[in-house]
């Protein structure tokens, strides 16, 4: 018998031993190719030393010391680091242990921005259908993650949604990818006259987006006139890169494929590597000097925000991903393990969409690939795949709910940025070989 209270009450989950690179090993001996970094986060792989060093540096020097007696150099070094990586005016750092937490902690400052300046009537956030932002009441509610939200329902605040930019499944059959890109966004205009610009903080979207729909990338324009409606109507843009960031997209940050800056980006998950929680919020200068220049005390805060050892382990993590060029290696080990899996996936009568960038994509289950019919819902395609890759020694993420929070099936594959061609196809192969037997088994 357990005493942990696991995620699945009655899941019988193997136990881990140890990992080395792209490979984690359970107490059986048996081996698995981490095919979905764990949920986006192990972008280094496992047993990194050079992340591990530094760890064991800050434990002996220093592991925890609070924030509200002192600061610690590396979470200094490590601030001045993501604000060097990021476009100016991104220049603050705001470090929490995780992705919720900097959801959270973004959702706070936007609102106190408003205070600061004046202007306390804007309380409203604004946000898609078919995200998701974290776990939090606050995060929770501005997500869009409809299985997640329902039993909690009652707990949570009043927030407007509009649309995915979800191409696939919305965009007209003459359509171009620009007017469908301008139609979705002008959804938001729409919705912040309906709630009365002056009420509106801010807009709340993932890049890329990650666990609810499975790897769906923006359209061409639409961040860019979402940016411009942000401005017209002195609406905050709030990024959520908790997923899709620290280089899993290709780039650092995954709005630069946008070509668009928002007021606040969230981080978490690779931003240490799993080797250590963190999370951050990087914020623009309008927003810290709003605070700063007025009440001087940001109202929110974490014990072990700024930790010395979670900084460390964040700090190695990018250094290493710059040393090595690893930004590099993502974009073209993405499009090698895209090319790879539409060779072996499309000719399969239930795989409808291949999606993403970098080492961030998605693969759309279907029941008609010409009509893109969804699974039914009662093939738990999801749980079937994810149980039968386990069992070829294969780590994916797969999901349900991927088009409305109860139809659809998706499965997000986000592995190291460390992964070589030969590990490439073996993923292709068993992940291949996976969704063959799962198809028997749903039928």
């Amino acid at each position: 018998m357990t005493h942990v209270f696991h995620r699945h009450c009655h899941a019988k989950l193997p136990s881990i031993a140890s990992g080395e690179g792209v490979y984690l090993f359970d107490t059986e001996g048996k081996q698995y190719l981490d095919g979905c970094g764990g949920a986006a986060v192990s972008n280094l792989g496992h047993n990194h030393t050079a992340v591990k060093d530094a760890i064991k540096q800050q434990l002996d020097a220093i592991p925890f010391a609070h924030t509200g007696f002192f600061t610690n150099q590396v979470s200094e070094d490590l601030a001045t680091l993501l604000t060097d990586l990021a476009p100016n005016p991104l220049n603050h750092v705001y470090f929490v242990s995780g992705g919720s937490e900097a959801v959270e902690s973004a959702l706070k400052m936007a609102r106190q921005y408003f205070v600061e300046i004046g202007k306390p009537q804007k309380t409203q956030f604004i946000a898609r259908r078919q995200s998701y932002h974290g776990n939090t009441l606050g995060a929770l509610a501005v997500g869009g993650n409809e299985w997640r939200k329902e039993p909690f329902r009652p707990l949570l605040s009043s927030v407007h949604h509009i649309s995915p930019c979800y191409a696939y499944r919305d965009q007209g059959d003459n359509e171009t990818e620009l007017d469908y890109s301008m139609r979705v966004a002008n959804e938001l205009e729409t919705k912040i006259l309906e709630v009365g610009a002056d009420n509106v903080m801010a807009f709340v979207a993932e890049p890329v987006v990650g666990a609810t729909t499975g790897a769906v990338p923006a359209t061409e324009g639409y961040f860019k006139r979402i940016r411009e409606i942000c401005d017209q109507y002195d609406v905050l843009l709030i990024l959520d890169e908790v997923m899709c960031g620290i280089g899993r997209t290709g780039t650092f940050y995954a709005f630069e494929q946008d070509k668009i800056i928002p007021d606040l980006v969230t981080i978490a998950k690779g931003l240490g590597a799993g080797y250590q929680p963190i999370g951050a919020v990087v914020a623009s200068s309008k927003i810290y000097d709003a605070i700063a220049n007025g009440s001087g005390f940001f109202q929110h805060g974490h014990t072990f925000m700024a930790h010395p050892m979670a900084c460390a382990s964040a700090l190695a993590t990018i250094n290493t991903i710059l040393n090595e060029h690893l930004l590099d290696k993502v974009t073209e080990q993405g499009e090698k393990l895209k090319n790879k899996l539409e060779v072996a996936l499309q000719p399969l009568p239930y795989v409808g969409d291949i999606r993403g960038r970098g080492l961030f994509l998605g693969v759309e289950l279907v029941a008609d690939k010409l009509t893109k019919t969804p699974l039914a819902s009662s093939t738990e395609a999801n749980k079937k795949v994810k149980n039968i890759a386990m069992q070829h020694g294969l780590m994916c993420y797969p999901m349900a709910g991927t088009i409305d929070g109860k139809q659809g099936h998706h499965i997000l594959i986000a592995p190291p940025f460390i992964i070589n061609d030969e590990q490439l196809d073996e993923l292709v192969t068993k992940l291949t070989s996976a969704l063959i037997e799962a198809a028997k088994a749903w039928g």
